[in-house]
């Protein structure tokens, strides 16, 4: 048996009696042994969840061979489900815009391999991460721009299609990109954008959100991380990071801590979709340790 390489197979069906027993009992007759079993039956929902990792069989079935094995199973229990190599990486496009801290965190952590990225592009509507991206060896691209602020964003918009695209990427990364995405992109790309959000959702949308946190006096701060969708900052939620504060924080005291807390919540919520634990389960997820 080989102990290095493994599989993952991820599922999502009606909750019924027998899922368990029909997953495990195919991984068993295919000589896969399993490693890690995570599972969740959502009883308001309905819906079953399921995360299986596994070692690679010895007789070298590949991810497309095990499904097509597993199709009548599948079908037998309405399920959606998909065997993946872990060890493909991400094909990944991060926009930005001026600020670095999550940008540089992610680099970073992907270039100690605690991520499992191709990073294809760093793209922005500002030059100014242009030395950063390049440190990190990594495609840097400023995005057009037009006459008019509605000409620019659509511009830009057609041209993080055309990355998105031409690069194959299937995962997209807002860190920290201050503009908007239409909502015609936004549903393009449903269940594959991650945006960091400084605060808590829904608390302290828009501009200045640490000076409206300073100004309410809050005595707990955080980032949330989520799933991009057409209503602004209301996506379905992957990790969320919280801070203590108090009454002698100011602003930039703030903002310092929130810095720390987008780090964490974003770079923890793209390691799990990286890892294909998160599902989607209406306005929510489940994410599977």
């Amino acid at each position: 048996m080989d102990h290095t390489a493994r599989y993952l197979l991820r599922i999502t069906c009606p909750g019924r009696t027998g899922l368990v027993a029909a997953i495990t009992g195919f991984l068993a007759d295919h000589g896969c042994f399993i490693t890690e079993l995570s599972q969740f039956d959502d009883i308001q929902t309905g819906r079953f969840f399921c995360r299986a990792e596994f070692f690679k069989p010895d007789s070298g079935m590949s991810p497309d061979a095990l499904s097509d094995q597993f199709a009548d199973i599948g079908h037998q229990f309405e399920m959606q489900w998909r065997f993946i190599d872990p060890t493909v990486p991400h094909r990944t496009l991060i926009l930005v815009s001026k600020f670095d801290h999550c940008l540089n965190d992610l680099l970073y952590r992907n270039g100690t391999g605690e991520l499992n990225l191709d990073v294809t592009t760093v793209a922005s509507n500002h030059p100014d991460l242009e030395p950063l991206a390049n440190f990190h060896k990594i495609p840097f691209e400023v995005l057009p721009s037009a006459g008019s602020k509605l000409a620019t964003k659509a511009v830009q918009e057609e041209r993080i299609r055309e990355l998105i695209e031409t690069q194959n990427a299937d995962l997209i990364v807002l860190a920290r990109y201050m503009q908007i995405l239409s909502d015609e992109l936004c549903a393009e790309l449903a269940g594959r954008c991650i945006n960091i959000h400084h605060s808590f959702l829904p608390s302290f949308k828009g501009a200045r959100p640490y000076h409206q946190a300073y100004e309410r006096g809050v005595k707990a701060i955080g980032a949330t991380a989520h799933y991009v969708t057409a209503d602004l900052d209301e996506g379905p939620i992957i990790d969320q990071e919280v801070s203590r504060v108090d009454h002698t924080f100011g602003p930039e005291q703030l903002m310092a801590t929130g810095r720390n807390m987008e780090n964490y919540a974003l770079s923890r919520a793209v390691k799990a979709h990286s890892e294909h634990r998160v599902f989607l389960n209406g306005h929510k997820t489940v994410v599977l340790k």
